[in-house]
């Protein structure tokens, strides 16, 4: 795990031409860093329309019924690194994806959601939202180290992903928009046969009035500069032959 003041290489590189061209690129620097080929590596970036699916959605009955609802309301699915049941990225949303090494990933994974989630936290604080780390009852892709507003709305969603040799966490923070996340999640998971309360999903900008994703984004990477030396880099090609290789696994037919 990278330690408090360590370099880490930073990118703003997003990828909007294909909804499974973001998770592919996550899954392939993750495999870079456990190789050791490239450092930790922290990249938030705005993604497409996209419903992500966790392989616990993919194996549910309702899979195919709620593959069509997303379709339906303008979300094309694919199938995210992280668990945790299904969660959406649309254009008032920024897509967070930070691979460390790490010889015992599952010895620090409590570790690392803790400091994701604060953050996380911090930013949004930072920007003039009472935020708070913790599951709000009823929320969509429920966890632990959610970030909520007051204790009553879902702001940002975690996850994490361990292989041999590194970790991946993940984040999804709703900037704006918190309808177009209930409408499209709406009959998502009414065919996965999930219960939910709408009114539990939530954006930045329910909170605070004209907040812009520059701000929020500006606002992290202040956060993360306070903890790591940041080195702004863009995706290597090696990286993105890679992923290039590893894409069609995340698309959903």
């Amino acid at each position: 795990m990278t330690e408090r003041g360590e370099q880490l290489v930073s990118s703003r590189q997003g990828f909007a031409d294909s909804a499974a061209r973001g998770t592919a690129v996550a899954r392939a620097t993750l495999m870079r860093v456990a190789a050791g080929d490239v450092p930790a590596t922290f990249r938030l970036h705005r993604p497409p329309r996209i419903l992500a699916f966790s392989k616990q959605d993919a194996a549910s009955p309702g899979f195919r019924g709620a593959v069509q609802a997303a379709r339906e309301t303008g979300f094309e699915p694919v199938i995210r690194l992280a668990g945790g049941r299904a969660a959406v990225y649309h254009e008032e949303t920024l897509a967070l994806s930070w691979a460390v090494p790490d010889r015992r990933p599952s010895a620090r994974t409590e570790e690392r959601f803790r400091e994701l989630a604060g953050l996380l936290a911090d930013s949004i604080r930072e920007v003039g939202v009472d935020a708070r780390v913790g599951e709000v009852p009823g929320e969509y892709c429920p966890g632990a180290w959610s970030v909520n507003a007051r204790g009553a709305t879902k702001l940002a969603g975690t996850g994490q992903r361990l292989i041999a040799g590194a970790a991946h966490r993940g984040a999804v923070i709703v900037v704006g928009n918190s309808a177009g996340v209930r409408g499209a999640l709406i009959g998502v998971y009414e065919a996965l046969g999930l219960d939910w309360d709408p009114a539990t999903a939530g954006s930045i900008e329910d909170e605070v009035a004209g907040i812009t994703l520059e701000r929020v984004e500006d606002s992290i990477f202040a956060r993360l500069g306070e903890l790591y030396e940041l080195r702004e880099m863009p995706v290597d090609r090696e990286t993105l032959a890679l992923a290039d290789r590893l894409e069609s696994d995340h698309s959903v037919e």
